[in-house]
C-alpha cells in the first residue's frame, strides 16, 4: 500500500486545515518546495499537493508553487483544488503533475469529467470528499445530496484512474481513518481507492492493510507526519513494501 504524504496550500505555505474549517489552519513550513524535498527523500513514492486557495476560489491559485514542486522532486505528484474546467486541467498537467484530482465538477459536470478521462487517460482522479455520507463540494463550503458511494460508482464508469476517499470530519483530527465508509465505498467500484483523513499512527496504517484486498491501494498521511506522529521513513518501510514485521512499532497494540 502507498503511503502517501500531504502538502496543502494556502497563501503559498505548506498548512493543515482541521475539519477543513479554513479558519483553523495551522502552518507547518512556510516552503512547500523544501517539504516536498524531504518527504521524497524519507521514501516516498507520490506526493499530495492540494490548493487551498484554489478549491475556494474555484481556479488554480498556487499553480507557481506547485510547478516548483513538481520540478523540484522525481517522485510522482498529484493535485486538486480548484480545477473546474479543461483550460485548468490542462494547464496543471503541462507544470509537470501527473494527475489531476478533480472535486466539484465531479458532482455538477460529470460530463466533463468523461470528457478529461478520454483526452488524459490515467491522469484524471475524483477527490469524493464526504460529510456524513454525503459528498461535499466548493473547497468542503458546501454539501450535495449525491451519496459517496453513488459517486464513486458513476466516476469509475466514466474512466477515472482511482478515487480519493476523505471523511472530512477526520481530516486533520488524528481520530483514525473511517474504515466502515472506505469499506462500503472500496467494495462499490473496481478502481483503486485512496483513503484520506485522520491518520495518526503507524497503527492506523497498518488497519487500513485490511482493506486492500478491497481496493483500497494507499492512505494519504498529513497532519501526522508534520506532528511526528507518524515517521513517514517507517511508515513506508512498514506498509508501502510489506514488512511491516521488521520495523520496531510503538504503537501499544500487537499485529503479530
Amino acid at each position: 500500500m502507498e503511503v502517501i504524504p500531504a502538502i496543502d496550500l494556502l497563501d503559498g505555505k505548506c498548512v493543515r486545515l482541521y475539519q477543513g474549517d479554513y479558519n483553523q489552519a495551522s502552518i507547518f513550513n512556510e516552503n512547500p518546495v523544501e517539504v516536498a524535498r524531504q518527504w521524497a527523500e524519507e521514501g516516498a513514492t507520490r506526493l499530495h499537493v492540494v490548493d487551498l486557495d484554489g478549491a475556494k476560489a474555484g481556479k488554480s491559485v498556487n499553480l507557481p508553487v506547485i510547478e516548483a514542486i513538481a520540478q523540484a522532486i522525481s517522485i510522482p505528484v498529484q493535485v486538486g483544488g480548484g480545477l473546474r474546467d479543461r483550460a485548468g486541467v490542462s494547464r496543471l498537467l503541462d507544470t509537470g503533475v501527473q494527475r489531476a484530482i478533480l472535486g466539484t465538477v465531479a458532482v455538477e459536470q460529470p460530463e466533463l469529467v468523461t470528457e478529461l478521462c478520454s483526452e488524459f487517460p490515467e491522469q484524471i482522479v475524483v477527490g469524493i470528499d464526504a460529510r456524513n455520507g454525503k459528498v461535499a463540494t466548493r473547497g468542503w463550503l458546501e454539501t450535495s445530496e449525491v451519496t459517496a458511494s453513488e459517486l464513486a460508482k458513476r466516476m469509475a464508469q466514466q474512466g477515472v484512474a482511482a478515487i480519493i476517499y476523505t471523511d472530512i470530519h477526520r481530516d486533520g483530527t488524528l481520530s483514525g481513518p473511517n474504515m466502515e465508509a472506505l469499506r462500503e465505498l472500496a467494495e462499490s467500484v473496481t478502481i483503486p481507492v485512496i483513503a484520506s483523513g485522520g491518520v495518526s499512527s503507524l497503527a492506523d496504517l497498518l488497519s487500513l492493510l485490511s482493506l486492500e484486498s478491497v481496493g483500497v491501494t494507499g492512505a494519504i498521511v498529513g497532519r501526522a507526519i508534520y506532528t511526528g506522529d507518524v515517521s513517514l521513513k517507517e511508515a513506508v518501510r512498514a506498509v508501502g513494501d510489506g514488512r511491516w514485521q521488521d520495523v520496531p512499532l510503538d504503537t501499544g497494540s500487537s499485529f503479530a
